[in-house]
């Protein structure tokens, strides 16, 4: 249907003017489609003689590292009658000085079943994003981790089935919604989650409270441990946001070293929780501050045997040529000392300004993330530029500095320039 309306004529106007609103414009799709191409320059500065430098680079050293990679994303939904279909794929190349890498995922690909407007199941693979912290996520106990660097990328999802049933009220609570999630850990399916030959449980139930978006989340199963969490999320006026978590496990393994170097197994009662705030100026300025105690992590001292673990392992390589120890200290990497953050306490700042003195199409941020424990820390200044329809370049430097033994001094690079160009479609 077209509707079109007339505009009145005056002593001015020589003759009426043609407004048209068509319809079906506004009527859904069956296919929806997008997505974007990618390519990527990275220059790195070695930091010598760090842990991961020496970790990574102990047969092959070098003082620098060159990366181009290319990406492309494709996102869509097919929908028909009360079933939807979604799907996110992902294929990357690099090349780098270490030679060619490549990968091809399917991060999503599920299927959503609407059979009344309260309940909705889905079957298939499927990304969660459980939480409301930006840069970490302590109760997303079925999500992938967050790269704090990149918190708003995609991520691979987890083969469930899962069903949501909502329900809506009049008064100071609005909303209720509760999401069941079967997670099974199979041969071939889900098997980085954890323990294999177990089906898992995770639930969370959803209030809007006064205006306060809360979540009660818990899992259970035998791939990992049972673990319960708590988060909220209110605007306490249309620009100013805060949000909160709370994860708490009741007994947990984490692999370890002794103050000899000897690895072993503890178990512990862990506790993380996040708090922070957004908050948006009248003149366009984004600021996110979160502060997150990640009740999971090594403390200082226990970070500081890792990197005395590795320097020990050089001195054997040297010495002898024995490269048993540095692979078995790459094992203890993987298994939790080289992953995003291993430590307690940190602070992440984001401040991020739309257009600054009218230059149309630029956004400049700053993000931080600093390591409180021993005071260790990235500085990431950045600029965006969207001036031409669909693209989109950006320019990221990181700086990572600290001390000896700590997390940011410790890493492989001290510090990394990226040039990112991107073609959405």
């Amino acid at each position: 249907m077209t509707l079109v309306v007339i505009g009145a004529t005056t002593p001015n106007m020589v003759h009426a003017e043609d407004y048209s609103l068509n319809i079906a414009e506004f009527e859904k799709k069956a296919w929806e489609v997008g997505g974007y191409a990618e390519i990527k320059w990275e220059h790195m500065d070695v930091r010598q003689g760090s842990a991961l430098s020496l970790l990574n680079m102990y047969d092959n050293p070098k003082d620098d590292l060159d990366q181009l990679s290319g990406s492309l994303q494709l996102n869509g939904a097919y929908t028909k009658g009360i079933a939807q279909l979604h799907w996110l794929l992902n294929a990357t190349g690099q090349e780098n000085n270490f030679g060619w890498y490549d990968t091809a995922d399917i991060y999503e690909s599920y299927l959503n079943v609407t059979p009344t407007s309260g309940v909705t199941a889905s079957v298939g693979k499927r990304s969660y994003k459980w939480g409301k912290g930006y840069a970490w996520n302590p109760v997303g106990f079925i999500n992938r981790t967050k790269d704090p660097n990149n918190p708003e990328e995609a991520l691979e999802g987890f083969i469930t089935t899962d069903v949501e049933m909502i329900r809506s009220f009049s008064g100071d609570l609005r909303n209720i919604a509760l999401t069941t999630a079967l997670l099974p850990v199979w041969q071939g399916v889900n098997e980085d989650f954890g323990a294999e030959d177990n089906v898992n449980l995770a639930a969370k139930l959803y209030l809007l409270y006064l205006n306060t978006d809360i979540d009660f989340i818990v899992y259970s199963g035998n791939s990992r441990t049972t673990r319960f969490g708590a988060d909220f999320s209110r605007n306490i006026t249309s620009n100013f946001e805060v949000h909160g978590e709370v994860a708490y496990i009741p007994e947990m393994e984490r692999l370890n070293l002794d103050e000899q170097g000897h690895r072993f197994r503890q178990s512990l009662t862990a506790t993380s929780y996040l708090g922070g705030i957004r908050y948006l100026t009248a003149f366009d300025l984004t600021s996110i501050i979160e502060y997150y105690h990640n009740g999971s992590g090594y403390s200082e001292e226990e970070m500081s045997r890792f990197y005395q673990l590795v320097t020990e392992s050089e001195e054997l390589w040297v010495r002898n040529g024995n490269s048993q120890a540095f692979q078995q200290a790459q094992q203890l990497a993987a298994q939790g000392y080289s992953r995003p953050n291993p430590g307690r306490d940190y602070l992440y700042l984001r401040f991020s300004q739309k257009e600054p003195f009218d230059i149309l199409y630029f956004t400049p941020a700053f993000t931080t993330i600093v390591n409180l424990d021993d005071r260790s820390y990235s500085l990431t200044p950045e600029i965006a530029y969207t001036g031409i329809t669909n693209w989109e370049v950006q320019l990221r430097f990181f700086l990572l500095n600290g001390g000896e033994s700590s997390e940011f001094g410790e890493k492989q690079n001290s510090n990394r320039l990226e040039v990112r160009i991107r073609y959405f479609f």
